[in-house]
């Protein structure tokens, strides 16, 4: 049986060498990876996990088999890159599921989608009707992706032909009763004007705001804590 020491040092190795392969392959999201990422994530997740409590295998055979495993899953990201003949192969290809409003039941088959999964994508989707899609294409991740008819899609600016306006992009100023200083200097506010704010949306401590977000030529969102908040006046 292996030692407390042994375990911590094994433990330890397992969760840095997972750590630097993660972002050694650049997956950041569960949502990028394709059916043989996620077969080889559950692989090399199974060799650390047999290597930590296994009292023969030592730190050094560790990290050869996750040395191994991660080059062999490198190889393969540096091939598809570059080879883009190979990248159906190993990451696959979207598949057209509905093309011109029409369900394209061999797709759908080939791919293990019966209407009532692809329903459910699509309400992810705010699609509560196949009749609103014009086409809907299943990405290798499992996702999919709507174009909807021209009737249900929601006008922009340029179909309603109104000038442009600037987009500006919101930052968080108090997170769970703290503020974010380095988001007040970016926006180049202080401190006394956030508190002037919050006192005019009747807060007078920082701590009764779980939430405050700034965004130019809007008025500041504030959101009390549910359960000891301050209503707004």
């Amino acid at each position: 049986m292996l030692s407390y020491p042994q375990m911590l040092w094994d433990t330890l190795f397992g969760f840095l060498a997972l750590y630097l392969l993660t972002k050694l392959l650049g997956k950041t999201q569960i949502s990028q990876l394709t059916a043989f990422d996620f077969i080889s994530a559950i692989i090399l997740g199974e060799l650390v996990g047999n290597a930590m409590f296994d009292d023969k295998a030592s730190i050094l055979e560790m990290g050869f088999v996750l040395f191994l495993w991660g080059g062999l899953l490198y190889s393969i990201e540096i091939v598809t890159q570059k080879f883009k003949g190979t990248r159906a192969l190993f990451e696959g290809q979207p598949e057209i599921v509905i093309r011109r409003g029409k369900l394209i039941r061999d797709v759908m088959k080939k791919n293990k989608l019966d209407v009532n999964q692809l329903q459910h994508l699509l309400r992810e989707k705010d699609v509560f009707s196949v009749r609103e899609v014009e086409y809907a294409i299943l990405e290798t991740n499992g996702a999919i992706s709507v174009l909807k008819k021209s009737d249900y899609q929601t006008p922009t600016r340029k179909d309603m032909k109104l000038a442009p306006q600037p987009a500006n992009l919101s930052v968080t100023l108090i997170n769970d009763g703290e503020i974010i200083y380095d988001n007040l200097e970016e926006k180049n506010l202080s401190e006394e004007w956030l508190l002037e704010q919050l006192k005019e949306h009747g807060y007078d401590n920082v701590k009764d705001v779980f939430y405050a977000e700034y965004l130019k030529d809007e008025e500041m969102l504030v959101l009390p804590f549910v359960n000891r908040g301050k209503p707004k006046k």
